[in-house]
């Protein structure tokens, strides 16, 4: 009788089953030494833990601590790695874990490469950092512009409250400080219309009902009305120039390299989306 001869896409199909079988031997495995060294951990003694890697498991420190976060991180979720080799499931622990079943979903990551995993973390994290940096430069400049505004106000009052008095030499001091604090107001408004809010970087047609909200809103920024409104308008002018700050970064890394500004482009959308949700 001879021998059956086998395709190679059958050897093809063992492979592929052996090194999935390899993939969850290591992945548990790492659980389970990760598991037994939290354990350790807790009775050596204060100081002697690094002495004790060496001498009973011959495991660095950093070995031992990608173990044991392996075990605490995905212990009771091994669904979340079971396609993953060790070295990516380690990259994706850079993830927050409530962030992570979406960053793996958006970025394909079983089908990418320990590299390109641990690139795409990096990136993800800058951009994080970078939006963070926009986000408290907006809070500082938001709070400058509101305390000009309460100052409006109350200049407003106050001189209002001098004239009724007649004490015309207060008037005047007033009115010399409300009008210096309207003329930064004006700058503010005059640098706005010189950069009219625009997205076309992030989305190259605004959608009709979009394009009106954003109408109604520069209307009612440009409304010369009571304190909440004008508020709103220098809130609303920060937003809008630090927003035009991140667009022009943004057309920089388009020019730069696409594939990495099709992935911070993405990144802004869902900011976007998440604050249109809000309101």
């Amino acid at each position: 009788m001879s021998e059956l001869v086998r395709s190679a896409e059958v050897i093809a199909a063992e492979i592929r089953s052996i090194d999935a079988q390899t993939r969850e031997i290591v992945l548990r495995s790492a659980i389970e030494i990760g598991n037994r060294l939290n354990e350790a951990k807790e009775l050596v003694a204060h100081g002697e833990w690094g002495p004790w890697l060496d001498a009973n498991v011959h495991y660095s420190q950093s070995t031992a601590n990608n173990f044991m976060r392996i075990a605490e991180e995905y212990g009771s979720n091994f669904q979340a790695i079971e396609n993953l080799t060790y070295t990516k499931a380690l990259a994706l622990l850079g993830v927050p874990a409530d962030e992570r079943e979406q960053f793996a979903q958006e970025n394909d990551v079983d089908n990418m490469s320990a590299r390109e995993l641990q690139q795409t973390i990096k990136e993800k994290k800058q951009l994080e950092k970078e939006l963070k940096k926009i986000q408290q430069a907006a809070e500082k400049d938001r709070k400058e512009r509101e305390a000009l505004a309460e100052q409006v106000a109350k200049l407003q009052t106050e001189l209002a409250d001098a004239k009724i008095l007649g004490d015309a030499e207060e008037a005047q001091k007033l009115q010399d400080a409300l009008a210096e604090a309207q003329e930064k107001v004006k700058k503010l408004e005059k640098d706005l219309k010189a950069k009219p809010i625009d997205v076309p970087a992030v989305v190259e047609v605004i959608p009709p009902n979009v394009e009106k909200e954003l109408a109604e809103l520069r209307t009612l920024a440009a409304q010369p009305s009571n304190e909440t409104l004008t508020k709103f308008k220098v809130q609303f002018e920060g937003l809008g120039a630090h927003f035009r700050d991140l667009l022009a970064t943004l057309a920089k890394i388009k020019t730069a390299d696409p594939e990495t500004y099709e992935k911070y482009k993405g990144a802004v959308l869902r900011l976007i989306g998440k604050m249109e949700d809000v309101i």
